[in-house]
Formats: C-alpha cells, sequence, structure tokens
C-alpha cells in the first residue's frame, strides 16, 4: 500500500518525513538506510519517522542514512515544525524540544549542552574543554552532547581541512564509543563561524543544526565568541543564541521539496 511522504530540507541537510500518527509504519536500520539510498531509494541524509506521543504534541524517531537511529536532529526538527504549522512540544530522544514556525523558517529550543566526559561519551576521563588528543593536523578539539555528540576542532581555516578524509577516522575512533560528529570551525568575529561538519552515519553535510549548536556553544563556553552567533555552513546560516546553564536556541530555514507516495515494504 502506497502511503503518503515529505521530502524537506533544512540548509541542504535533506529529509524524508514520513508521519506515521495516524497510519503505523514499521521502520527498522535497513529499511531507514534503503530508503535514503539516493540511487536506489528516495534519498535523504536522514529519514524522519513521526509517532503519537503521550508527552508531546508529537514523536519524531530519526533514523541516519546508515540505518542508525540517533537522538537528536536541529534540522529536522525545524522541518517538522513548519509540517505542523503551529508551536509545538516534539517528543525525542533527547528530551522534549519546544518549536515555533515561522514564514519559511523556525526556531528551536533544545535541552541545555552536557560537559561531563561519561555524558558525550567518551572512553575515559578528561576535560572536554580542552581534550589532550589529535589526528594529524586537527587537536585538542572541545567535545559538547546536544543530544548526540559533537567535537570541536577550532582552525585558521576550515576550508582547508581534508574532512572527507579525517572526518570518518575521527567518527569511529575508539574515543567515541558512540561514535562522534566532527566540527571544524573558524571564529570570523565575535558573533559569526564559519562551520563545516562531518555528521556520524551520513558523512559531510551542506548543514547540521545540532553541529551548529555545539560549535557555538563551544565557541561562546571558550570566550571566542559572544551570544548570539551566527554560524555560517555550506548551505546557509543559523542563528544560535546560548547562555550558561540554560537551553539552546536555534532559528533558521526550513524548505518543503514535494510530496510523494512509496510502498515502504519494497524497502529493506
Amino acid at each position: 500500500m502506497a502511503a503518503p511522504f515529505h521530502k524537506m530540507h533544512g540548509l541542504g541537510n535533506d529529509f524524508v518525513v514520513i508521519d506515521a500518527r495516524n497510519d503505523p509504519v514499521e521502520m527498522t536500520g535497513p529499511r531507514a538506510h534503503a530508503i535514503a539510498d539516493r540511487r536506489t531509494g528516495i534519498g535523504c541524509d536522514q529519514l524522519i519517522l513521526l509517532e503519537p506521543s503521550s508527552t508531546a504534541d508529537v514523536k519524531m524517531r530519526i533514523f541516519n542514512a546508515d540505518g542508525g537511529e540517533v537522538a537528536a536532529c536541529g534540522n529536522a526538527t525545524r522541518c517538522v515544525a513548519t509540517l505542523l504549522a503551529k508551536p509545538a512540544d516534539i517528543e525525542t530522544m533527547a528530551g522534549i524540544l519546544k518549536t515555533r514556525p515561522q514564514d519559511s523558517s523556525a526556531s528551536v529550543l533544545l535541552n541545555p549542552p552536557a560537559f561531563e566526559w561519561e555524558l558525550i561519551p567518551l572512553a575515559m576521563p578528561m576535560d572536554t574543554r580542552d581534550m589532550p588528543v589529535g589526528w594529524e593536523t586537527l587537536e585538542r578539539p572541545m567535545a559538547v552532547n546536544v543530544g548526540n555528540p559533537h567535537a570541536i576542532f577550532f582552525v585558521d581555516d576550515c576550508d582547508k581541512v581534508d574532512l572527507e578524509r579525517l572526518g570518518p577516522i575521527i567518527e569511529t575512533d575508539p574515543l567515541f564509543p558512540e561514535k562522534i560528529n566532527v566540527n571544524v570551525a573558524t571564529i570570523v568575529d565575535q558573533q559569526s563561524i564559519k562551520l563545516r561538519v562531518w555528521e556520524r552515519g551520513v558523512g559531510l553535510t551542506l548543514a547540521c543544526g545540532t553541529g551548529a549548536c555545539a560549535t557555538a556553544v563551544a565557541a561562546i563556553r571558550s570566550g571566542r565568541v559572544q551570544s548570539p552567533v551566527s554560524v555560517s555552513l555550506p548551505g546557509g546560516e543559523l542563528r544560535i543564541d546560548w547562555k550558561e546553564g540554560g537551553p539552546i536556541e536555534m532559528e533558521g530555514p526550513a524548505t518543503h521539496v514535494f510530496t510523494g507516495t512509496a510502498d515502504w515494504s519494497q524497502f529493506g
């Protein structure tokens, strides 16, 4: 039986969104991976499954392109907010996120970030403000968990980093038992950051909402910038506002590309 889906993106970070609140959809890792395949499936960075929630307006499940289920995705949350077309609480594995749609964008309030090594998580204790580790030219990252784990490297020119080669090496290093999202960032000025992201389970991406949040938090926490911060990614810009100890507010575009139908039993 064919069922509807939405193709959406936030700054080029693209999603297949399936609304299963009324008609349940069985989703597995292999099926999500097959749907995400850009040659033989529909194609996306993440598959988003919306389900009923007993604690919020809707429950959002997130599957990376490799089929792995993850806790958070900032760009996808903005897309779901615009799809719902009203202020809403969205249940995720990272907690309940408050959203507010606008004309062609949305704001999301993420839960306060975690910095403790065991909450990133790391395989051993260390200072997440200045980690005594490195991979070739990428050294001494900061680590932040904003619903999913991020390592942030501040460099002179993020465009010169061979992230396509170093990203998967760092992502799968044993130091990170749940793998890691790899961010390389350049401070432009007191309120601007340029960012590129290697996303775990996805690869190089045009934009990563949680990566922008984690990087902005790390830069604010280390005194490199002042909030609010504009984070420029290859796909566009996000605005991040954060104060120590509080939640993270992210604001940016969300685009509905088209609506289609598919028989999910034909995948995976």
